[in-house]
């Protein structure tokens, strides 16, 4: 943890320096200094940026939450059930490719351009990638790992708990976080679109107010919010993953 602690804290001032150094080279008010940025982030944190942090986590939490809760045992069902892997593969790989921010104007035409079509878009970014991730992770498992089991009658929910729950699980944390990325970059983009709340839609304002420091300080915020969810997701890793080194 100390370890993690100390290369968060060097990647963060090496890239406040390339930061500094840029920024004293342009002289330019459309790159301000850290210095300057920290300063009004500080003074617009509470007052403006927070509320909007709050809607952005939420449409994250809400679009991650749905995503595990179908794509977690339909990755399961596919990889452990061959016959249910061969009616819904084609469905996921006809489906997995298209671009999901190709599909939100379909998701703003049938649910509005509210919270529903948002928390949509991020659903099916992040429900793919689980779903691919857990399948292949279940097929992995060498077959004679089942043998003891089903030598002793154990129901279905016994081999989920002993070999399937702690061999994907792994595997499970590494596709959200990939898919995570993903999310908050388009999230971004679906802000902008139908409300006055949102990251997105904040540093959109920013820039067209030509507020640089604003812009900046909501730029860094959202960086800051990536590096939030992907330490949680690191912490989770750590907690129920301790026989990974």
């Amino acid at each position: 943890m100390r370890k993690n602690l100390t290369a968060i804290c060097i990647d963060l001032l090496l890239a406040l320096l390339v930061w500094w150094g840029v920024s004293l080279w342009l002289s330019l008010p459309i790159l301000p200094s850290p210095l300057a940025v920290a300063r009004n982030l500080g003074d617009v944190f509470f007052r403006l940026i927070a509320v909007h942090v709050g809607w952005s986590l939420w449409r994250i939490v809400a679009g991650l939450f749905l995503a595990v809760l179908v794509g977690f045992p339909l990755g399961i069902g596919m990889g452990y059930f061959p016959r249910m892997n061969r009616f819904l593969a084609p469905l996921v790989y006809l489906a997995y490719p298209v671009p999901k921010i190709a599909l939100l104007p379909i998701a703003m035409l049938l649910f509005g351009i509210g919270e529903v079509s948002k928390i949509l878009i991020l659903f099916l970014i992040i429900v793919f990638q689980v779903v691919v991730a857990l399948r292949d992770a279940v097929r992995t498992i060498p077959e004679e790992t089942f043998y003891p089991l089903y030598s002793l009658g154990a129901p279905f929910s016994f081999v989920f708990r002993e070999i399937l729950w702690p061999a994907t699980l792994p595997k499970f944390l590494t596709a959200v976080r990939v898919a995570m990325a993903t999310a908050i970059s388009v999230l971004f983009f679906t802000e902008t679109f139908g409300t006055q709340y949102g990251m997105g839609y904040f540093i959109m304002d920013a820039w067209l107010r030509v507020n640089y420091l604003e812009m900046y300080s909501g730029i860094v915020t959202l960086s800051f919010m990536g590096l939030l969810l992907f330490g949680l997701l690191d912490l989770v890793e750590r907690c129920f993953c301790r026989w990974q080194k």
